[in-house]
């Protein structure tokens, strides 16, 4: 069975998720804006082994994380979002600076969706 656990991040307070099948312990993070030390906490206490990192849009609060998330746990892929939010992909590391948020990288998803796409995990 799936599980969840909202994370509030970044200094927006925006909700991250974790999304997680139960008895594998297969887990996707859903837009790491920021605070992947919060982050990665809640992983190991969770036990949980990520395997994806799902971005719902590319504003800065959601995606701004992305990049050096999958970096640091050996290119886990990004999936996500629309190719129409290249442009806010693209800006992320000047609004990193603008909002306040540690420095942020631009990142190419392994995978763009499109409407009527789906996702899994587990």
């Amino acid at each position: 069975m799936l599980q969840y656990q909202t994370i509030p991040v970044t200094p927006f307070q925006q909700n991250c998720s974790l999304i997680w099948d139960d008895q594998t312990r297969q887990a996707a993070v859903v837009d790491p804006g920021g605070d992947l030390d919060v982050l990665l906490g809640a992983i190991q206490r969770l036990n949980l082994k990520l395997e994806q990192i799902w971005i719902t849009h590319g504003h800065v609060d959601h995606a701004s994380g992305a990049a050096d998330l999958a970096e640091q746990l050996g290119g886990l892929p990004i999936i996500g979002p629309h190719p129409g939010d290249q442009f806010w992909i693209d800006g992320l590391p000047q609004q990193s600076v603008m909002f306040g948020f540690p420095p942020a990288e631009t990142f190419t998803p392994t995978r763009w969706l499109h409407d009527g796409d789906t996702v899994r995990i587990g």
